[in-house]
Formats: C-alpha cells, structure tokens, sequence
C-alpha cells in the first residue's frame, strides 16, 4: 500500500467510515486505519441494535431515508413527526443543558440529510417495529421519537459502510494501531505513526481524522476518570477503544472537553462476557423495564422505573446497578406484560427464573424473599388501577404512596408465572473527549484549530452529559463523521492545489 494518502482516518466504525466515505468525495485517496484485525473490524457499531435518531417532518421525510416502502407498510404505520426542535429539546433535557449548544444544533439540523446521504451512497434501513412501536388498532404507532434502524442491526450498518468504502477505492488497513500523530515544523498534523503486522511505520497524509472511540475498554482510564468501581464492569463492544485517539490528541495540544466523570451504561445480562460478544452483540441488553419493575439482592426498589421512555432513561439506569449491592439488579414481570418485552429477553444466553410464587422466584435468583414480597405488596397496593394502561405512551399511570414512585405504566405484579432476569452494569462508551469546531477541526485550549487534524464519534467531547437519547449515538457518529471527512478531504485537496 501507499506511504502517503490525502486524507487517513483513524477507527473503522460508523463515525469513522462515514468520515471517511465522506472525505473521498472531496479528494482523491484515503486510507481507514483499524486496530481491530479484519475479523472484528466494525468498532463498537457492531454491538448497537442499528436505530437512529433523526429529526422529521412527517412519513414523507421518512421515504426518503426507506424509499422502498410499499403501500401496504405506508397505509398500516403512523409515524407523526419529530421535529428539529424536539430533538434539540431533548438533547438539552436529558444531558440538564450542558449539551454543547452548537454541536447540539448541528446534530439535529444535520440527521435527516446525513441519513438521506448515507441512503444515497447504498445503505438501507427498515421501521423498527420490533422495538420502538406497538400495534394499536390497524396502526403500528412509534414512540419517543425514534424508529428507524439499519437493514441487519450494527452489524448490518457496519457490513453495508464497508462495501461503500471498497466500491469507492478506499483503502483499509487492518491490525494496524495509530500510536503517534506526525507533526511539520509548523505544527501541521502531515501524518501518522502506525504499530502493524511487519513493525512501525510512518505514513504521510494531507489531513487525519481521528474516530478510534473512548475508552470505555481500558480499566485504568475508566477507574481514573469514572470512579471506584468502574474498572470491574463489563464491556458491551471491543476490547480496543481504549483511550489511543483522546490521547494522541492531547499530546499535540488538543483541547480536553466534555463529560469525563460520565458515561453510556445499560442494563447487562449478569453472565455476559467481559467483552461484546460478536453472535449475540447487542441482545445481552435487558431494557424493557417500564413494564416492570427492578429490585436489588434485598428485593428493595432503587428506581422510577416509569420515569420516561427507555429512550430516555436506560442510560443513566445503566450507571445505577453499580450503587447497589455486588452491583446487581433484577427486571422482575408477571404474565400480563409477557408480550411487551424486547427479543433481547427471549435468547437462550440469558440469565433468568420463572416461577409461580413470589418467594420461589426470590429464592431462584438469591433475592431476599421477605424483603422481595413486601416491596411487590406494597407496590401492587400502591398502583393507581383506576388509570388506563397504555404501553405506547406516557400513560400516567402511577403508584401513591410508595418511595421510589413508578411515574408511568404501573401494572400490578400479581398474575403467574413470575419471571427475573438478572442484570449488571455494561459499559458502552464514554462522555470525556476532546474539543472540535463547527468544521469538525480539533481546537487547542486557545481555541485555535490544530492545523490537519480533525475527529468524529466517541471520542469527541461535549455532546453527551449525564444521559443520552437512545439511537443518538449513531446519528452523531454519522453527522460529525460526514463533517470531519468532508473537511478533512477539502483541506487534502487544497494542499495539493486542487
């Protein structure tokens, strides 16, 4: 392969091959340098179910991003709209108004034509029904604002990126690590050092995109910036985000920014692996909680489970497993809402019970019985049965009465069989980053780009502050990967007087 490239970029998931489908339109050759070997390639975007979230005006926007909806698909869905400003509020409301307030802006306005250009390039997405809608009459209606995924999940945006990236001539170089970015005497990023099969190697480029993720997969890094007890959690994708691109870029000054002490988190099967399992991805998730209700090792509730949409709650619940005792919880259902759960809780890698009593199921999942039947009698007689129960929206229905409340969807836990699934703390991705532009460019404390150097995805900081709204990620990944590649391909192409 080539020692020189207009445009490399560092990572090869989502963030990362948007940047880098989209700096080839604007010059002439790019190189995706990949940690991973080509086996694992796919970075965390492999391990996410695929939904995105974009803002839209109505079914027709939706069409643009699914042309090949039928008439039978358009006349049976009621998708309603979610509006630029709805999106934005939500970013603002879930991250308590530390949203970077023009990136923020950026992501919303950018979402549906960075989706309408992905479709463009070939790759294709489907409705969500089997998450994010339920059937209600002769519509299926989608709820939080989110209902569109990849064809094949992560792993099918993954695949599908990937065939762009051959179709137009980029090259990939796998089990390959960026170790040192390569400056001129000016300060211009004009390359990087790389650490692959046959040794180290300098490869000269006119910009770098650095997309290589957090560091949610190094253990010193999340102790340091999340906490005690963060380095035992388990790690929902790939072993190899830890930390490589943050740290390149800081020593070359760039400018530390966003949420350190903060990240993405979800409810994780007990027995799942350390690391993302590459068959079962993402479905080691257990997220169908506001149907039921979650307890501690003491049978004791520690949370609204009914706050909000999961869209909206799954990610700071993540985080909460950790404050309870030998960091555990368990999503406790009755017959009733059997139908409601997610396909994650129906695989066989599941760790679970069922049982006709309520002391029998404590018993199969080492919850304390006593404390268990009375959290559920107090719960059950708390629940105010004279509201309508409604799935697909913010019912209302809540408790009285009892501390934590369930704010919405309180369904009394009294029709056998019980089931439990125990749960822990999965790692996602990290908050902490580094600084970028509205250019996507890479700023130094002073503010001042770093002259060739941009990045995209999870490593930049200041999107995500406390909590995130699901299906965000991705979206953000897309939108600033498109930024940064185009800006980085532009200023290649410049150089070289094109």
């Amino acid at each position: 392969m080539a020692s020189h490239y207009d445009v490399i970029v560092v990572g090869a998931g989502n963030a990362a091959l948007s940047a880098a489908i989209a700096a080839k339109e604007n010059t002439d050759s790019v190189l995706v340098v990949e940690k991973a070997p080509e086996y694992f390639r796919g970075g965390n975007t492999y391990f996410t179910g695929g939904i995105i979230r974009f803002a839209f005006e109505g079914l027709d926007d939706i069409r643009t991003v699914i042309p090949d909806m039928s008439e039978t698909e358009v006349n049976q869905v009621e998708v309603g709209s979610y509006t630029e400003s709805q999106f934005y509020d939500d970013m603002m409301r879930v991250t308590e108004g530390l949203a970077d307030p023009e990136l923020a802006q950026i992501l919303v306005s950018q979402s549906l034509p960075t989706m309408q250009w992905l479709q463009s390039k070939g790759v294709r997405f489907v409705l969500a029904y089997g998450r994010q809608a339920f059937k209600d009459g002769d519509k299926y209606r989608f709820w939080g604002g989110l209902l569109v995924e990849a064809v094949g999940a992560g792993k099918g945006l993954s695949d599908q990126q990937f065939d762009v990236c051959a179709e137009m001539g980029i090259d990939v170089r796998y089990s390959t690590q960026a170790t040192k970015l390569i400056q001129n005497q000016k300060g211009r990023v004009s390359g990087l050092t790389v650490l692959g099969p046959d040794g180290f190697e300098d490869i000269s480029a006119g910009a770098v995109v650095l997309a290589a993720g957090g560091f949610e997969a190094n253990a010193e890094m999340r102790c340091r910036y999340l906490g005690p007890g963060w380095e035992n959690v388990k790690v929902r994708g790939i072993p190899y985000n830890t930390g490589d691109g943050i740290k390149m870029a800081l020593d070359v000054g760039a400018q530390s920014h966003g949420h350190y002490s903060s990240c993405h988190a979800v409810a994780w099967d007990m027995n799942a692996p350390a690391f993302g399992d590459r068959n079962i991805t993402e479905l080691f998730q257990k997220h169908s909680y506001p149907f039921g209700l979650i307890v501690n090792i003491n049978g004791e509730r520690f949370l609204d489970e009914g706050e909000d949409f999961r869209n909206y709650t799954y990610v700071k619940f993540g985080r909460a497993y950790l404050t309870q005792p030998q960091g555990l919880g368990f999503h406790i259902f009755d017959e009733k809402v059997k139908h409601l759960l997610r396909d994650e809780y129906h695989i066989d890698q599941v760790t679970m019970a069922r049982a006709d009593t309520l002391e029998e199921l404590a018993e199969r999942l080492d919850i304390d019985p006593a404390g268990f039947v009375k959290t559920i009698e107090e719960y059950n007689a708390a629940v105010q049965t004279d509201i309508p129960y409604n799935p697909a929206i913010k019912d209302g229905r809540n408790t009285v009465g009892i501390t934590p409340p369930k704010s919405n969807w309180a369904e009394t836990i009294d029709t056998p069989p019980y089931t439990g699934y125990a749960v822990t703390c999965g790692i996602s991705f990290t908050f902490g980053g580094i600084k970028i532009d509205t250019r996507g460019r890479v700023v130094t404390n002073s503010q001042e780009p770093v002259p060739g150097l941009y990045a995209a995805g999870e490593m930049v900081g200041g999107l995500f502050y406390h909590n995130y709204p699901g299906g965000s990620g991705l979206s953000a990944g897309m939108v600033f990967g498109k930024l940064s590649g185009t800006s980085a391909g532009q200023e290649a192409k410049a150089l070289k007087g094109g």
